[in-house]
């Protein structure tokens, strides 16, 4: 017998999200939306026991049950808002806001006992700091704001925000929100044999099973199986890796009752120094698939539920549609793994160990950006990795980089700011030599360095991994010679340096500035001069070897080593190369491609359908994205790292070209590269709102950009540059645009909703 249980009502589909959106849009005034304080949004929110509760905050905290709540924990906290408008061209000039202790006085009076700012002349709408009466501890505090754009309009005031302070307040520290349970039944139930049920949660996801079952003489021993992978229709008990399968047996009370199938703890992901799950969680583990065996009943839809677990993750956030349907399938499957791969409340490396590292967090952080309006996860993620780094070279070398895009998209410096002397450890400067290398190899790493980064233990070059592969494949660093001096890492420690001398000038750290200037000039003159191989046009993997491999050029590239004149050259030694990478590596090499122009490339990578591709983990099996490419490349992989996860953040910044231009969001930067794509669209969440990008591409002919940025901002458009005989049009009119290479600039866009015409 199998039964199929209803379908989920369908989601819209995009291109009508779009319209709806638009069209809601339009029929907005000036207001006020999206309230965070500390980058959070939702503060009001509470859990009880992991599920969202609907008693109200201010009941909450009066009532003894295990609520859980979302803590503001600074003395001076920073709040941010969206402003939203129905008209082009709008900008906040003025805001006021009011902080009270009391919900009445600010909602009736419009009064605050704690702040009120003032009309402050100013259009910043993120990260204004309270400066306001001391707040105390473990009260509840209320907040408005209502601004006023450059045509002198006022808006209504904002809802009123609310939030906790918690029992210990700090001048810094990052928030977050408690982790979330959510209930999900099985999209397929199956009557495999005699008593035998198969359940499909159609994705899968961590969490653990709920079940409520019936026994007639309270003697019948149930076995329940557990997995994320399927044979011949199955759950495959021998999965391989790391691919997790379990089995719980027990026997049955008489009569109804529910049971929560208790995870069992595995000693390698739930000892230091992996992350621990939360009392209030549980322990969890990743399935798709059910069985039960021994069932004398009959197993009804709702008997069976899987208590799912991830931090909040609004789905809604983000969508992203084209005319390929492999690449719209690579992307849900990227932004799914976002949201499940989030369960620790750090970006960990999947289940096998649930350890924090840089490689991943990287990946998961600008995935995250991407497909939800979320900040702290990230940000939490990379300021627990300074003080717990891993053993690579270059992954200590990419917390820098971490912190970059930290304030590139929240616009926020304090983090980095409180984190200053760290990150400049972490670029390794003091193992530089007389050229600006820097090597791991050459008995410079003292004792007083690894205390400066926070490490006890031996750190090595990386490169790729699993450098050595299994089953007879090769290792993911395509035959990487390793040197004393490491063209990697060096690459590396290059964009390291570059990142710690714009920090040092936003912090007005003039000496510092100038060091990491003079360093980074002095490395990119060696780089070229030692580690380029003119008559090949490409990069050796160090020096002291010939070999040239992708990865010693995708990063030169990708971290802006390689001088204008050896691009094409460096470019096409790239694609010769193909995917010689593991999906980590893929990060950089999708970068170095859509930064330098190659999406053509691009393109044909992510919609790749070989076996060293996104859609081959969709193809094995796995619904969150995979270790590595196959299960071939990496005995011990899992289906369950955030690392593969790349094209999550790719289509979003390169293939769609959102970005932020200047810190924050306050100017947008859209660079669509279409390649030969005919069509696409996308949401795209930022701090200061919803950005929205479709086109309609007729490679060559004739190119339509739909966009629109939210209020408060401004955008610097790049369309394609067909020839000196095309016309640009802006809403039906004709307007200049400046030539830079293949591209037709225009330089200042306001907010609102345009659409660009390109014709040949």
């Amino acid at each position: 017998m199998k039964m199929m249980l209803p379908k989920k009502r369908a989601l819209l589909c995009p291109a009508f999200c779009f319209a709806i959106a638009l069209s809601v849009y339009a029929q907005k005034e000036l207001r006020i939306s999206n309230l965070s304080v500390n980058l959070l949004g939702n503060t009001e929110r509470i859990f009880l026991n992991g599920y969202p509760s609907i008693t109200p905050l201010n009941k909450a905290i009066n009532r003894k049950e295990q609520f859980q709540f979302t803590e503001i924990s600074t003395r001076k906290p920073f709040f941010g808002w969206v402003v939203e408008s129905d008209k082009n061209d709008i900008r906040q000039k003025s805001y006021r806001i009011i902080v009270s202790s009391s919900e009445d006085s600010l909602s009736q009076k419009g009064k605050g006992d704690m702040w009120d700012s003032g009309i402050v002349e100013n259009s910043q709408s993120t990260n204004v700091f309270y400066d306001g009466a001391s707040l105390s501890p473990g009260k509840l505090y209320f907040w408005r704001v209502s601004v006023w754009d450059n045509e002198g309009n006022e808006s209504p005031p904002s809802a009123i925000g609310t939030f906790k302070t918690s029992e210990k307040l700090n001048e810094y520290a990052t928030d977050k929100h408690p982790m979330q349970k959510q209930d999900e039944r099985a999209v397929k139930i199956e009557n495999i044999a005699p008593n035998h049920y198969f359940l499909d949660f159609a994705r899968d996801a961590f969490g653990r099973l709920r079940a409520n079952l019936f026994s007639e003489n309270g003697t019948d021993t149930l076995t329940l199986h557990l997995g994320e992978a399927v044979k011949n229709g199955r759950i495959n008990p021998s999965p391989g890796g790391t691919i997790r399968y379990s089995t719980y047996r027990f026997v049955a009370q008489k009569g109804w009752n529910t049971y929560i199938v208790d995870i069992r703890p595995d000693q390698r992901n739930t000892n230091p120094p992996a992350v621990l799950m939360p009392d209030y969680i549980g322990e969890v583990t990743p399935f798709r698939y059910c069985e039960i065996e021994n069932y004398k009943h009959k197993l009804s839809e709702g008997d069976i539920v899987r208590e799912t677990v991830f931090y909040p993750f609004n789905e809604t956030d983000s969508y992203f549609h084209s005319s390929d349907s492999v690449l719209n399938q690579v992307w849900e499957l990227c932004k799914y793994s976002i949201k499940a791969t989030s369960f620790a409340g750090l970006y960990v490396d999947g289940d096998r160990e649930r350890i924090p590292y840089e490689a991943d967090a990287l990946i998961n952080q600008l995935s995250h950006y991407c497909t939800a309006r979320e900040y702290n996860i990230a940000r939490a993620s990379y300021e627990h990795l300074i003080t717990h780094p891993t053993w690579p070279t270059e992954w200590i070398l990419q917390t820098p980089i971490m912190a970059w895009f930290d304030y590139l998209y929240t616009g926020d410096s304090s983090s980095f700011s409180h984190h200053y002397a760290d990150l400049k450890a972490k670029t390794l400067l003091a193992l530089a030599d007389e050229n600006g290398f820097i090597s791991t190899r050459t008995r410079k790493v003292t004792p007083e360095i690894l205390r400066s980064i926070h490490f006890n233990g031996t750190i090595r070059d990386i490169v790729d991994w699993p450098q050595t592969g299994g089953f007879g494949a090769k290792g993911e660093s395509d035959g990487y010679v390793f040197t004393d001096i490491n063209t990697v890492v060096n690459a590396y420690h290059y964009r390291a340096l570059s990142i710690l001398q714009a920090f040092a000038e936003h912090l007005n750290k003039t000496d510092d500035a100038e060091l990491f200037e003079t360093q980074a000039r002095k490395l990119k003159e060696s780089f070229n001069k030692l580690l380029f191989d003119k008559k090949r046009g490409v990069y050796v993997d160090g020096i002291g070897t010939d070999h040239a491999s992708l990865h010693a050029n995708m990063f030169a590239l990708a971290f802006g080593l390689v001088p204008e004149k050896d691009v094409a050259s460096v470019l096409r030694f790239i694609e010769s190369r193909k995917m010689a990478c593991s999906v980590y590596g893929a990060q950089f090499l999708m970068d170095a491609l859509y930064d330098y122009g190659n999406e053509n490339y691009g393109l044909q990578l992510l919609a790749s359908t070989e076996e060293r591709s996104w859609y081959n983990m969709v193809r094995q099996g796995s619904t969150i994205s995979m270790e590595a490419w196959d299960n071939k490349f990496k005995p011990n992989q899992d289906w369950n790292h955030a690392w593969g996860a790349v094209p999550a953040n790719t289509i979003a910044r390169k293939l769609m070209g959102i970005e932020p231009y200047s810190p924050g969001f306050e100017k947008i930067s859209i660079k669509p590269q279409p390649g030969s794509l005919k069509y696409a669209e996308i949401k795209h969440p930022t701090i200061r709102g919803d950005v929205f990008v479709k086109f309609e591409n007729k490679a060559g002919l004739r190119f339509q950009l739909e966009i629109q940025i939210p209020a408060n901002t401004t955008a610097i458009v790049r369309l394609p540059f067909y020839g000196k005989g095309q016309s640009v049009e802006m809403n039906g009119k004709t307007v200049p645009y400046k030539r830079e290479g293949k591209y037709a600039t225009i330089e200042h866009v306001g907010a609102g909703k345009w659409i660009f015409t390109v014709k040949k």
